[in-house]
């Protein structure tokens, strides 16, 4: 027999239980902390996993305790939350996925994969893969947006650069952590945008949108899965034996460790599932949850299961089987220190990290809208830097950065001031992020008088975006608008910065500011990335991930929306449309301005009429026609026609990028399997149809810029 099944033979029902308990070590965020006897059940074999814990010398430890004083000298998981970076904090999510690179999204989770090792670390909960169409839902930050394309781009990249994908040892090396994708599933869709709330979805919408970015981490080898807290049409994911047993273990083929989010296996009381904790311990144990995080559900209901004929041994045996794979696939038997045996904790920030935080920052910014102010103009002399996020360092790191430093990040104030050393720019805050009182208004508009240009720098606190952060009025907070309101009536030059983890609810700004910038939060390079891009030292290249809304009466809102029998008409009053607003968004998916102008040519296709496993080859040429160099990013999009299942009006199938000097032309070119246009049919298995589609390019999802060819799907 091997290590594992040796294991498991010698393992008392307590310590395969314990292999199947994690709990909190410190720095707990998301919860009560149950550090209490953690030593203590480490030594007696009823802990098998750690969270929140991080340093390497405090890992080992734990690890010591594990490996050196218990009877079979099982070593620990040591999991945490590294989103968007460990040290070194990165764009958040939302942001990091406007630059549309996989290269970098792949860099970063690499970089951190490699500062959480040095801290110990050997799993992380990441990446989060929900997609979201509401931007009350706060979590939305969290994620790279509302299209499951590019989700599974994005959950592709994540996991190769967690899990050290191409490194000699793969998993098992001293730089790579298991990559737990999250939250499975729609958990987006939470009601109303609340979070934790119920998620009621189609069967269709989940294999359609919210199952094939967790299907793609799959195939890319992710070590891990962790459910959404919500239900899904009144079955918890917790306890969801349909997604996680049949769907994600049997068709997916996943066999790797599932664990819970952080108590959620009790939750199942509440959620009116289970009365006491040995009913929600069987629950979660029979839908194939391996780890309970939290909720000690395991370590107290699952001896009572056995005895009641809850569960068998032998499904407890199974998820213990997968927590040792996992242990073993990281190398920790032959090595249990080798993540951080460098030293006793990883260092600070690195130059190296600050480049690629810079390079991921610039990289993630949206120029909204700019009337002729953008880039800055080298001749300005004076500029006032207004608004409660123009020197908000600890906000820059966003809502989910448990091991950044407070003190780390480059401010916007910091980060002009170094690109502009011959302009004098003076600062007021104005207001506070959220507060109502508007007594620094006035001191504010004054040191604007003088000024050739303002730049307002509004948004929301890193706190109110995140877990738990859901607004029923996603808008600039507290007194901002009437600030923005009084510096608008200077009739000066206003570059207006938005610092968010969401789009907020900015119609009015947007049409007052001469110029606006989607900036999110972008971590420790906040500053000098803004800088590099409101100075021109760099040129633009951000494109919304996520439609953003006019008001947050259109939420939710999206750009792959089905066709209605009767589409808005506006002289037709019985059409699909509101009577207050237009159905438009205040900005597309994909959209995000440049520097530079580009034009497009039709796209060119090398066959009209296809069938089943042909590659189709379409090219699209692109010219700079401005006066800087500049990158285009095109996306490319279908449209089934007419089908046995309506289909969307729009369907991203690909993503192509060119980098052009002034009046340089060239080509994107897109391949694309005819399989990529089979969806799921009527009893949601693929089907491939014959007839004609729609083949669209164009600068983003605005039907408007889209150029067209026809092609068709012939039978056989």
């Amino acid at each position: 027999m091997n290590r594992i099944e040796n294991l498991l033979a010698a393992m008392t029902v307590e310590e395969k239980i314990g292999q199947l308990n994690m709990v909190a070590a410190g720095y707990a965020v998301t919860g009560p902390v149950l550090a209490s006897g953690t030593a203590e059940g480490i030594r007696a074999g009823r802990i098998g996993s750690l969270l929140n814990l991080w340093g390497a010398q405090e890992i080992h430890a734990m690890q010591k305790i594990a490996v050196e004083k218990t009877r079979l000298s099982i070593p620990l998981l040591a999991g945490f939350d590294v989103l968007h970076g460990h040290r070194t904090i990165f764009p958040i999510p939302l942001a990091e996925a406007a630059s549309f690179e996989p290269r970098l999204w792949e860099a970063s989770a690499r970089a951190a994969a490699i500062e959480a090792a040095a801290d110990g670390i050997s799993m992380t909960f990441a990446p989060m893969l929900d997609i979201a169409r509401d931007p009350r839902w706060g979590r939305i930050a969290e994620g790279a947006g509302e299209d499951p394309w590019v989700v599974t781009q994005f959950a592709i990249a994540k996991v190769r650069g967690f899990q050290g994908d191409g490194l000699p040892e793969g998993l098992a090396s001293a730089g790579a952590v298991a990559a737990t994708a999250k939250h499975f599933c729609a958990y987006g869709a939470a009601l109303a945008g609340r979070d934790y709330a119920s998620a009621d979805v189609s069967e269709r919408l989940l294999h359609e949108v919210y199952l094939p970015p967790f299907a793609a981490a799959v195939a890319a080898g992710c070590a891990a899965i962790m459910p959404a807290f919500n239900d899904i049409a009144g079955i918890p994911m917790t306890a969801h034996i349909p997604l996680l047993r049949d769907w994600l273990r049997r068709e997916a083929g996943f066999d790797g460790v599932i664990v819970s989010d952080y108590n959620a296996v009790a939750e199942l009381i509440r959620h009116g599932i289970a009365c006491d904790l040995v009913e929600a311990a069987a629950a979660a144990l029979r839908a194939g949850i391996d780890i309970d995080m939290m909720s000690g559900a395991y370590s107290q209901g699952l001896a009572p299961a056995i005895a009641r004929g809850l569960v068998s041994i032998e499904a407890i045996n199974a998820a213990v089987r997968r927590v040792l794979k996992l242990k073993e696939r990281l190398g920790l038997f032959d090595d249990p220190y080798r993540r951080g045996s460098a030293g006793a904790s990883a260092p600070g920030v690195s130059a190296a990290g600050r480049d690629l935080a810079r390079e991921a920052g610039r990289r993630s910014i949206v120029l909204l809208a700019n009337d002729h102010v953008l880039p800055l103009s080298p001749e300005l002399r004076r500029i006032a830097l207004i608004g409660p996020l123009a020197d908000a360092r600890a906000d820059m790191l966003g809502p989910w950065a448990m091991a950044g430093n407070a003190s780390d990040p480059v401010t916007i104030r910091e980060g002009l001031a170094a690109a502009l050393p011959d302009a004098e720019i003076v600062f007021a805050p104005g207001v506070t992020i959220a507060g109502e009182d508007t007594s620094g208004i006035a001191a504010a508009r004054e040191i604007c008088r003088d000024a050739d240009l303002v730049l307002l720098c509004l948004g929301e606190a890193a706190s109110m975006s995140g877990e738990a952060a859901s607004r029923a009025n996603p808008g600039l907070p507290g007194a901002q608008n009437a600030l923005a309101e009084a510096i608008f009536e200077l009739c000066k030059p206003v570059v207006v910065l938005i610092s968010s983890g969401r789009p907020l609810m900015i119609s009015t700004i947007a049409a007052k500011a001469q110029a606006l910038v989607a900036t999110w939060f972008l971590g420790v390079e906040a500053g000098n990335a803004i800088a590099d891009v409101l100075t021109g030292t760099f040129n633009p290249t951000g494109r919304l991930p996520v439609t953003w809304p006019r008001d947050v009466g259109q939420v939710p809102i999206f750009f792959a929306e089905r066709p209605s029998g009767r589409p808005a008409d506006p002289d037709n009053h019985y059409t699909s449309k509101y009577l207050d607003m237009p159905i438009e968004p205040l900005f597309p998916f994909g959209h995000g301005l440049s520097y530079s102008r580009f034009g497009l040519s039709k796209p060119r296709i090398n066959k009209k009429d296809f069938k089943r496993g042909d590659e189709l080859t379409i090219e699209v040429d692109v010219i700079n026609e401005g006066a800087a160099a500049g990158e285009e990013t095109v996306f490319l999009f279908a449209r089934d026609i007419v089908a046995s299942v309506t289909r969307p009006l729009l369907e991203l199938k690909g993503v192509g990028k060119i980098a052009l000097a002034p009046g340089e032309g060239g080509t994107i070119c897109f391949r694309l399997a005819a399989e990529a246009l089979a969806f799921p049919g009527s009893d949601l298995q693929p089907v491939f149809e014959p007839g004609e589609f729609l083949l669209s390019a164009g600068p983003s999802a605005d039907p408007h810029g889209l150029l067209t060819v026809k092609v068709r799907a012939l039978p056989g």
